[in-house]
């Protein structure tokens, strides 16, 4: 079971999200929070495995209560779940810790995918989240890193959402041969993690 805790400061909103969730046999809500400051402390009880997250909450924003949960608690993995998609919103989201960023206007099969992605350790990223990612890369940039053929091929499958398996599947290449690739890459952009690599390598039009 995927343990899940949802913050969003909006009841009628909480409630929906909590109810699409316990509707996938998967996943378990094991707490709720109105603002951000509770979103860290039931965070910090229970120990999730996701927290979809909202951004405009009272006395903590998403951001910070992302910052602060990713920093006490690595393993917790946090999702942010928006109505916002404006560039400064994402890139702050994502520069706190977010391993995803989707909108409350995406498909339910895509929200559920996302926590499923998510708590996997991949990336969900809206189409909005990923061109803002793009967009904030400049022209006057210096030169960045370059990928061989075969690593952008995993980093695109891996910007999609697949996880090693499925990469390799696609690639014929066994799920071993997969993980060193990420690790190249990983090495290559100065990262540690598949959310960074993506994120990176969008700054850098690596990806596009």
């Amino acid at each position: 079971m995927i343990r899940v805790v949802v913050a969003d400061d909006h009841p009628i909103v909480r409630a929906g999200i909590v109810a699409l969730l316990q509707s996938a046999p998967d996943v378990d809500v094991v707490g709720q929070a109105s603002d951000g400051e509770a979103a860290v402390s039931i965070v910090r009880a229970e120990r999730p495995d996701v927290v979809l997250m909202d951004l405009r909450m009272p006395l903590l924003d998403g951001d910070a209560a992302t910052a602060q949960i990713v920093a006490a608690l690595p393993d917790v993995r946090v999702l942010i779940l928006t109505t916002y998609e404006s560039d400064d919103q994402i890139l702050a989201a994502i520069e706190a810790g977010a391993t995803g960023y989707l909108l409350k206007a995406a498909p339910e099969s895509e929200i559920l995918a996302g926590v499923r992605a998510t708590a996997r350790g991949e990336t969900a990223l809206a189409p909005s989240a990923a061109a803002a990612l793009v967009r904030r890369a400049t022209g006057g940039a210096a030169p960045g890193p370059s990928l061989t053929p075969r690593e952008l091929e995993v980093m695109r499958l891996v910007a999609q959402g697949n996880s090693n398996p499925a990469i390799g599947r696609a690639l014929f290449l066994s799920e071993t041969t997969v993980k060193t690739h990420l690790g190249h890459v990983f090495e290559k952009l100065g990262v540690n993690d598949r959310t960074r690599a993506v994120t990176r390598a969008m700054e850098l039009h690596l990806l596009p």
